[in-house]
């Protein structure tokens, strides 16, 4: 349908990046759970990650234009994003 190309680099731009809210989420889960060792941690990231749904990526993924205009307003400072 619309062909978007992003000339952004989100390692220096991570207000730009959806991915980071998925992040956050996972780490926050993760502090809840408190897996005992490096196995645990890793299945249950992969259980959290598989939960993620495509409808939350898509949602994420719309408020590009919204992060995009926020940081040119903020002139490349911080965002609520």
């Amino acid at each position: 349908r619309y062909k978007t190309v992003f000339f952004c680099e989100e390692s220096t731009s991570p207000d730009l990046n959806p991915i980071e809210n998925l992040w956050k989420e996972l780490k926050t889960a993760v502090h809840k759970c408190s897996p005992s060792n490096l196995t645990e941690l890793e299945l249950f990231c992969k259980e959290e990650w598989e939960k993620i749904s495509v409808s939350r990526c898509a949602k994420l993924i719309e408020t590009y234009p919204k992060r995009l205009t926020a940081v040119i307003a903020a002139k490349g400072g911080a965002t609520k994003y």
